[in-house]
């Protein structure tokens, strides 16, 4: 939606140059109170493109609730042309709970486009893809790493996509890793449909990082600059260097089960046998090294202190490819 004409979201109407806070009500709680979803939506009187920001697609993925809350607390949103569109929480119940997933036990990434008699978290994706999605131009949506695995900043985008590899490098992350889309998630479904988008990996669940946070709000403002959206008012940051492209990673994994140790921070470029971590039994008995199997940046440490035999430790890129193998989408 490009033109300067009254939008219509969700039965309100939003005219150019009118902020506008909507509530999309979905369901209820077992108390009979509605459970809403504030949008908020910032119009410019100029016509431009409209950009749609979410969150908190798992409730359990602070850092990505806060950078959108920055972004509208420091009137970010506010566009000189075109239209924002904020959701800093779009599944409520999971963010209640300190949850990834619904109430009916569903990861609402693994369900869209949804359907409309589907489970709870299939008929939240149905709605939010027929009433909300369509008038977005642009995606940028805000994820961390799973359970303790902290993610280092990141753009992840399909290969062989040039429009989203130049828009990635706008938002200059650190990374730009590619990732091939899955189905049913909400990036695939926002590729049916057309729609460029952007999705934001950092830190790790139940966390808050400011440095995280900062990648996250400094990459918004590039992009809406780079689409003419950004106010005058607010300053663009400096791009210092391109983002370092991983289009192959693997995961190193635990030989042993035991206590975990990490020696090397996340973003780390190291080299082939580098150390790692240790891993240890409770009894002093054990002790085994964990190197790295080739050179390559850390995008991912697991920082949980007690792993399993093939738990997913160090998330490792590896030379150039123009294949994936990634094992997750948030």
């Amino acid at each position: 939606m490009s033109n300067n004409q009254d939008l219509i979201l969700l039965n309100q109407r939003i005219s150019p140059g009118e902020c506008k806070t909507i509530n999309f009500s979905f369901a209820k709680l077992y108390t009979s109170t509605n459970v809403e979803i504030p949008i908020i939506v910032e119009r410019a009187k100029a016509p431009g493109p409209t950009v749609l920001l979410t969150a908190g697609i798992h409730g359990d993925e602070i850092n990505g609730v806060e950078i959108v809350r920055q972004v509208i607390a420091n009137k970010i949103n506010k566009p000189k042309r075109g239209t924002v569109i904020c959701i800093p929480i779009l599944n409520i119940f999971g963010f209640l709970n300190a949850s990834r997933v619904f109430p009916d036990g569903r990861d609402l990434n693994r369900v869209f486009p949804g359907t409309k008699t589907g489970s709870l978290a299939s008929r939240v994706a149905y709605h939010f893809t027929k009433e909300i999605l369509p008038f977005a131009d642009y995606c940028l949506d805000f994820h961390t790493g799973g359970a303790q695995r902290f993610n280092a900043s990141q753009i992840r985008i399909a290969p062989e996509q040039e429009e989203l590899k130049t828009l990635a490098n706008v938002f200059n992350a650190p990374f730009t890793v590619y990732s091939s889309n899955i189905s049913k998630t909400y990036r695939h479904t926002c590729d049916k449909m057309g729609i460029p988008t952007l999705l934001f990996e950092g830190g790790k669940s139940l966390d808050s990082n400011k440095y995280i946070v900062k990648d996250g709000v400094d990459g918004v403002k590039r992009v809406l600059s780079h689409l003419g959206m950004l106010s005058d008012d607010i300053v663009v940051p400096v791009v210092k260097t391109a983002p370092v492209l991983i289009s192959k990673s693997r995961w190193v994994r635990a030989q042993k089960s035991g206590l975990l140790h990490v020696k090397i921070d996340c973003n780390k470029h190291v080299q082939k046998g580098e150390f790692l971590a240790t891993i240890t039994d409770p009894y002093g008995k054990m002790r085994i090294k964990v190197t790295a199997p080739n050179e390559g940046y850390i995008i991912n440490v697991n920082h949980a202190p007690i792993v399993n035999q093939g738990d997913a430790i160090f998330h490792l890129s590896t030379e150039s490819s123009t294949e994936t193998r990634n094992e997750d989408d948030n």
